[in-house]
């Protein structure tokens, strides 16, 4: 049986040659020399080295998913999952290197992270995969181009009617029944632009949730949530003191502006969307 294969057998020939100027009696001159052949390029995948592996989707799945991402997620996170200015680049994520078929994206969606300021999604498990899909077809398109990447530019972002983002937020939407154009909401486009701009349009980062609080010996107490998971709940008062109880020792009630907001999730258009953009774009 031959051991060597032909590979490892021409790899010893090619070493024996080169060393062959050290040996004794033997020159540099009488060696005979090794043909060298074509310079080698290097090969890389990409910028970011090779795709990870994951589930194999169709192309309907592709174009399904893009399109919800446009409309769910493209505020934080680009038109193309780059990344934008408050949303962090899906293509150079680990949660999405590590996904296989949609356990760690998936579970990002249904969860969100509250902490970050991203909300969580009721979405089928059907829409999921769709956007699954088309979060990993942005990877590996990234991953297989060289060159800067993208985010959205203001410009991408005001594609809407302004009339009709005006009429949408005073009768579909019902905004006005939260907001007002020349109250809270006047100059809100010199405050914020672009990305942040429609991320406070669509899900604001810095909306307080309300609590009322009430004791078992009947002390009611309202303010505003600043901390809470499955075992405690804390608030601080109008006068400024903190104050936490276990969640089975007391009942509350919350008043969440954020809600609202997300409960429209389901409901926008894409076009929806760009008009209500262009609209408060113009509250300057």
């Amino acid at each position: 049986m031959n051991l060597l294969s032909k590979t490892t057998l021409a790899a010893l020939a090619i070493s024996a040659a080169a060393a062959l100027p050290f040996l004794p009696g033997v020159s540099a001159q009488n060696a005979t020399p090794v043909p060298a052949g074509p310079p080698r390029t290097p090969v890389t995948v990409g910028s970011q080295g090779p795709p990870p592996e994951h589930a194999k989707f169709t192309a309907t799945q592709i174009d399904a998913g893009g399109s919800l991402f446009i409309q769910n997620c493209a505020f934080c996170h680009g038109k193309d999952a780059g990344g934008g200015e408050s949303g962090p680049d899906l293509t150079r994520s680990k949660v999405v290197s590590g996904d296989k078929n949609g356990e760690g994206i998936g579970a990002v969606i249904r969860n969100g992270r509250q902490e970050k300021g991203m909300p969580r999604f009721s979405l089928p498990d059907a829409q999921i995969m769709e956007l699954v899909a088309f979060v990993h077809s942005q990877q590996d398109k990234a991953m297989s181009q060289t060159g800067v990447r993208k985010g959205v530019e203001d410009s991408d972002l005001l594609t809407g009617n302004v009339a009709a983002g005006k009429k949408y937020f005073e009768t579909t939407g019902n905004c006005v029944s939260c907001h007002s154009a020349t109250g809270d909401l006047a100059h809100v486009a010199k405050k914020f632009t672009g990305l942040r701009l429609e991320q406070e349009m669509l899900s604001p980062r810095d909306a307080k949730t309300k609590v009322t609080v009430k004791t078992r010996t009947g002390v009611t107490l309202t303010g505003i949530e600043t901390y809470k998971d499955e075992f405690v709940i804390g608030m601080t008062d109008t006068f400024g003191v903190y104050h936490s109880w276990p969640v089975t020792a007391v009942t509350f009630k919350e008043e969440s502006p954020v809600d609202a907001h997300v409960a429209l999730f389901s409901k926008y258009t894409d076009e929806d969307v760009h008009n209500l953009y262009a609209y408060i774009n113009t509250l300057k």
